[in-house]
């Protein structure tokens, strides 16, 4: 839970402006993630990796803080020509971006570390919950940096699932290292202007021409535009319209003999968020690239990087909301307004919960969801993705905008790290689908047409069981909400109301959600404060409400209290506000 930022001396001059989180030690400062990476990673995997988690959660609220900041106020530039007039477009970063991608790429080897050992030490690649941990405490720090490593982390991912084993060793030792100098990182290519969503719509060309595939078209919006290979979809001439005329294509960067392969960088996109990332437009003149995997099913293996990006959203969207927290109550703790510390006022204090709450709610949905990807769990991974994505990105846009009030005025000023958190929070409704689609496959694929929600149901009603130290009435309070939000899902799905699709999918999120909150509260030597927060959840988000009747209770008094609090919860303690 978070720590406390108050300061207790005599106030003059610029004392009294609030500090923010700058020095920071985010790990630390994170009981909840320190917690559930004891319940989810084997003791001898969290001992060897804790110092690196140690390491970087010290890096996030200091270097990389700073680094970030000063990247964003130096976005990439676009140079169309070489010095003699040659097409050798390139873009020039300004070197804090390069030092945190020594730090990303180098030091922590984001890109590798679930693909091969060698990595912290292990003799195998790291269970996705240790990866995706590492990549909520490096989003802390700094968001827009992670679209190139999650994309190049996943087109590893393509490459060794759907690559002939020529193009394995072709790409896969270079994707692989962890030398900046002669590395390359991946990206993938999907939007063009006919097609967003609509993948079908597609216009760019695969032509086999002397034994080569060359692709001819645009793609629309390339983020990590200058990465060393990407993947996109291209349709091969003669093929089907629709998405299943549709192939797989790598598109290196450079050629085999060095040359710059025949695309084109034609422009950056002058984006509201994420400015310290590179995002174009490019334009495709027979350019080399090869074929992977089977040419029927381009966009079915492509769905599996859409997939795992729509997982990574989830998690950094967790680490927005933990870091706009963090903000928000170094705000409330740091300013005194009328002679009390903002924090005291009950208002600000109910406040601060409504950022809490959905923070710690997409923290546990991220990592049971990472969980359930190292277990091959399909049907439950199927389901959460999708809801993880949708819930956890719209919560940030919220939470962010409630940091930025708490802090006041100056959360509206450049100097400090809340306008930043607001503009990059805005992506995650965009990127890998909008709120809209991932309701619709949750909705009405995953549920509708897999029935995959049945599995999640299983296993939830088995971490409530599990939960049985926890008051009774609680716990069947959880599960009759948790068995309304699976009939309200299968009743939507079932009578095709597309336009409840985020309400059902909401439901399942907010059902879901608190039951893994509650069992991670009882779990022996776990903070009980956890299921504090199931009882938020099921209260505000998942029970009738009188919109003209006053809701606050005592218990939720005390609640709030223990959660803005500094100390951690026995069970017993945290039953006796549950009961």
């Amino acid at each position: 839970m978070p720590p406390d930022h108050s300061i207790d001396r005599p106030r003059t001059g610029s004392d009294w402006i609030a500090p923010d989180c700058a020095g920071m030690d985010f790990f630390a400062a994170d009981q909840g993630l320190r917690d559930l990476l004891a319940i989810y990673l084997p003791r001898p995997i969290l001992d060897l990796l804790a110092p690196h988690y140690q390491r970087l959660g010290g890096l996030a609220g200091g270097r990389l803080d700073e680094l970030s900041r000063i990247a964003d106020r130096h976005p990439p530039v676009l140079h169309a020509r070489d010095r003699f007039g040659r097409d050798q477009d390139w873009i020039e970063y300004h070197p804090a971006y390069r030092e945190m991608e020594q730090i990303a790429f180098g030091d922590f080897q984001f890109h590798a570390m679930s693909h091969r050992g060698g990595v912290f030490g292990m003799d195998r690649p790291l269970p996705p919950v240790a990866k995706y941990a590492f990549q909520y405490l490096f989003v802390q720090g700094e968001f827009g940096l992670m679209c190139p490593i999650s994309v190049s982390d996943t087109s590893i991912h393509l490459i060794r699932t759907f690559g002939s084993n020529s193009l394995q060793d072709y790409l896969l030792p270079k994707m692989l290292s962890s030398d900046l100098s002669t590395m390359w990182k991946g990206t993938q290519f999907m939007t063009e202007k006919a097609g967003g969503s609509d993948v079908g719509a597609i216009e760019t060309i695969a032509r086999m021409q002397d034994g080569v595939w060359r692709l001819y078209g645009e793609k629309w919006f390339c983020s990590h535009t200058d990465a060393d290979v990407a993947l996109l979809l291209a349709r091969p001439e003669g093929a089907g319209t629709g998405t299943r005329g549709l192939a797989l294509f790598a598109l290196p960067r450079r050629t085999r003999d060095g040359s710059r392969n025949a695309y084109r960088i034609v422009r950056l996109k002058d984006k509201l968020g994420t400015r310290s990332m590179a995002s174009g437009e490019i334009r495709l003149e027979g350019a080399d690239a090869y074929l992977v995997g089977q040419q029927d099913q381009g966009l079915k293996q492509m769905m599996e990087q859409v997939n795992l990006s729509r997982l990574s959203h989830g998690v950094r969207a967790a680490a927005m909301m933990r870091r706009c927290v963090n903000e928000a109550l170094a705000a409330a703790r740091g300013r005194v307004a009328f002679g009390k510390t903002v924090a005291d006022f009950p208002l600000m204090r109910r406040q601060l919960m409504k950022m809490l709450v959905p923070a710690e709610q997409a923290l546990s949905m991220a990592l049971c969801t990472a969980d359930a990807l190292g277990r091959g769990a399909r049907e439950e991974l199927r389901v959460l993705t999708g809801l993880l994505k949708l819930r956890a990105c719209r919560d940030n846009v919220v939470v962010a905008t409630a940091a930025m009030e708490a802090r006041g005025g100056n959360g509206y000023i450049e100097d400090w790290v809340n306008p930043r958190l607001i503009r990059d929070a805005q992506v995650g409704l965009l990127w890998e689908g909008t709120s809209n689609i991932n309701a619709l496959d949750v909705i009405g694929r995953a549920v509708g047409k897999a029935g995959a929600h049945r599995a999640l149901h299983v296993m939830l009603r088995g971490r409530l069981e599990a939960a049985g130290a926890l008051p009774a009435a609680f716990r069947s309070a959880l599960g009759e909400a948790l068995d309304r939000a699976i009939a309200l899902a299968e009743r939507v799905a079932g009578q095709g109301q597309e336009t409840l699709a985020r309400q059902a999918a909401t439901a399942l999120y907010d059902a879901a959600s608190a039951v893994l909150l509650a069992w991670e509260g009882s779990r022996p030597g776990m903070d009980a404060r956890r299921a504090l927060v199931a009882r938020f959840v099921l209260t505000h988000r998942l029970s009738p409400v009188d919109p003209l009747a006053p809701e606050e209770a005592d218990w939720e008094r005390a609640a709030t209290d223990a959660l803005l609090g500094a100390r951690t919860l026995s069970l017993d303690e945290a039953a006796a506000l549950l009961a």
